[in-house]
């Protein structure tokens, strides 16, 4: 029997209307099918509620994948694909596989010959970058810096310098509440003309997107960011 296809859907940002963000091709696959893979069941069924699937949303089959799965479990996930059912990984939010535990899962399928086919949606990654004006040809995403203050200032640190070196946009985010702290830090810790691109709320109706100067910034008032999903991408001056 041949395995079944796995298909890489991405999911909206936020609340925002998923036909402003989706080809209606993404939307026409994530309708048929009835095997997902998700971080979160709950936030899963909302958004495929959404999409109006063709079954049921009570009649589809979610399986959890998520930083606490274990590398032991994968191969379950993949049941239904290897008995010929084609299935769905989403993640919580954005492209499956990038930032996202589903990494681990798209490999397994390669090493089990299962078909996987990446579907277009958006990515607040490369979003954040487009939008930003920094090097889009050389850049690294960090993921979380350090919580700790002292840890965090190094990381910021250590990143401008790298960035400066290779004239590469370093990319990185943090858990919404702590926002403001980040961008204090940025400002304090940073050289007057290494540029900082901070993307707030991208795609939503609030979204806000500049890029400055450190020098500038300190000049104009601080952007909204406590409890608004934000990338913050950094380029040293060399």
């Amino acid at each position: 029997m041949m395995p079944g296809t796995l298909y890489l859907i991405p999911c909206t940002l936020g609340d925002t209307p998923a036909e402003q963000v989706l080809p209606q091709h993404v939307i026409a696959v994530a309708r048929k099918l009835k095997h997902f893979v998700v971080e979160h069941p709950k936030s899963a069924r909302q958004f495929l509620s959404a999409l109006k699937p063709e079954q049921p949303v009570q009649s589809l089959h979610f399986a959890s994948l998520n930083e606490h799965t274990g590398a032991s479990e994968l191969g379950e996930l993949l049941a239904p694909l290897l008995a010929g059912e084609d299935a769905g990984i989403i993640s919580e939010a954005g492209c499956p596989g990038v930032a996202d535990p589903g990494a681990d899962l798209v490999l397994l399928a390669h090493r089990k010959g299962i078909r996987v086919v990446p579907l277009v949606g958006p990515s607040s990654i490369l979003l954040a970058l487009m939008a930003s004006g920094l090097n889009g040809q050389r850049f690294a995403f960090h993921g979380y810096l350090p919580i700790a203050e002292a840890e965090r200032n190094k990381a910021i640190a250590s990143l401008e310098a790298e960035s400066a070196k290779l004239k590469q946009t370093q990319l990185f985010i943090e858990t919404p509440y702590r926002n403001e702290k980040m961008f204090s830090a940025l400002l304090a810790h940073c050289r007057p003309h290494t540029l900082l691109c901070v993307a707030t709320d991208i795609t939503l109706p609030g979204e806000h997107i500049r890029t400055r100067s450190i020098e500038q910034w300190k000049t104009q008032p601080a952007p909204l960011l406590n409890k608004h999903p934000s990338m913050f991408l950094l380029l040293g001056a060399s």
